[in-house]
């Protein structure tokens, strides 16, 4: 049977029309890895916020890092699934029941799209769990790759790049039971330093990537960065929720106005090598967040971002914040003076550490 009649196939009567998973698998494994994230502008990639917004062209920007998730798949009895990654209980169960609601339920929907039984999903992740660096979305992006170079094996061609970070999505919104935003998945896709336009057009694709810095400059910008894990897990269900509520309801609509041109201006200091300029957009933005809601910065987080500051430097929680990372931006004068007094915040949790992360141009492997 040749790919096109699989497709045919597939498209007429569905999956069990070719072989399974597992038969495709065989006695192999099969591996993928993308990379996560730091961020800024983020919130702006959910609907519920670039829609309405749409005719300010609201823009998220992200750093893809060389912290990256790899998921390997193996065979399994047949017929069940298990899920194993750090930091969760393992989900081992009959595949057709694979719970959606367990923390690792977004792993057991990307299964389920597949029609996956009979094996063994193992993440394993370069950074903390729950860190607020996308790792849920990360993990399903290549999740999805994996599966769909299992698939390849029957003549079926690798998707799209855009269409992985859609169906990722897709399938994260569907489960979540929150609108979900899409920067994390169109990081661990593409890789490297992007700003993401948002066009809220229903018949188009709803982001626009513009790359903002060569990648011969990747190792010097990678030197102006620190990253440091707060040392709790973050829920961004939790904060995201604050914010929709907030802006459905009229109070702040003022307030992400102002972070939409916070975040415009960033992308374009970053596109200009103006980094002076970026960190003051970086700060701005901060504080604006900090006032809707303080709870994105914990008793670590808030002393990091000071002393950032203090010594000239932008400074920003990752993801939706409330644990997790915080991220600084400055030159290598700054960031030397910031690094031993982050180290003696971090001192004061014993899970919270520096992360010794550099921009990653590689997105999906």
């Amino acid at each position: 049977m040749d790919g096109g009649t699989i497709r045919s196939a597939i498209i007429g009567k569905g999956l069990e029309t070719m072989k399974t998973i597992r038969d495709l698998l065989g006695q192999e494994s099969v591996e993928a890895s993308a990379p996560c994230r730091i961020d800024m502008g983020g919130t702006l990639d959910l609907s519920t916020f670039f829609l309405p917004l749409h005719h300010l062209g609201p823009c998220t920007f992200n750093i893809a890092l060389n912290l990256r998730t790899r998921v390997c798949i193996s065979p399994f009895e047949a017929g069940r699934l298990r899920i194993r990654s750090q930091g969760f209980d393992d989900l081992t169960v009959d595949a057709g029941s694979a719970p959606f609601d367990h923390p690792l339920g977004l792993m057991a929907a990307v299964a389920a799209y597949f029609r996956a039984n009979g094996v063994q999903v193992e993440i394993v992740s370069s950074s903390p769990p729950r860190s607020a660096l996308g790792g849920s979305s990360v993990a399903a992006v290549a999740m999805i790759w994996a599966f769909s170079k299992i698939r390849a094996r029957a003549g079926l061609p690798m998707p799209k790049r855009s269409a992985v970070a859609l169906l990722a999505h897709a399938i994260e919104q569907s489960v979540a039971g929150v609108p979900c935003g899409l920067q994390d998945q169109l990081a661990a896709v593409y890789g490297g330093v992007n700003a993401w336009y948002w066009s809220g057009d229903p018949a188009g694709m709803p982001f626009e990537r513009v790359s903002l810095v060569n990648e011969d400059s990747y190792p010097d910008l990678s030197g102006d960065l620190l990253v440091a894990y707060c040392g709790a897990p973050h829920v961004s269900k939790d904060v995201n929720a604050v914010w929709v509520r907030q802006f459905v309801s009229g109070k702040t609509r003022q307030q992400w106005r102002q972070i939409v041109r916070l975040s415009r201006g960033f992308s374009e200091a970053m596109r200009q090598m103006d980094f002076p300029a970026a960190r003051a957009f970086m700060n701005q933005e901060t504080e604006i967040r900090c006032r809707l809601t303080p709870e994105v910065l914990d008793a670590i987080g808030k002393p990091l971002v000071a002393a950032a500051i203090r010594h000239g430097c932008g400074a920003r929680f990752t993801g939706a914040g409330g644990g997790g990372c915080v991220w600084a931006f400055g030159d290598s004068g700054q960031l030397a003076a910031l690094r031993p007094e982050w180290e003696s915040v971090l001192a004061h949790r014993q899970t919270a550490c520096m992360l010794e992360a550099r921009i990653e141009s590689q997105g999906l492997l």
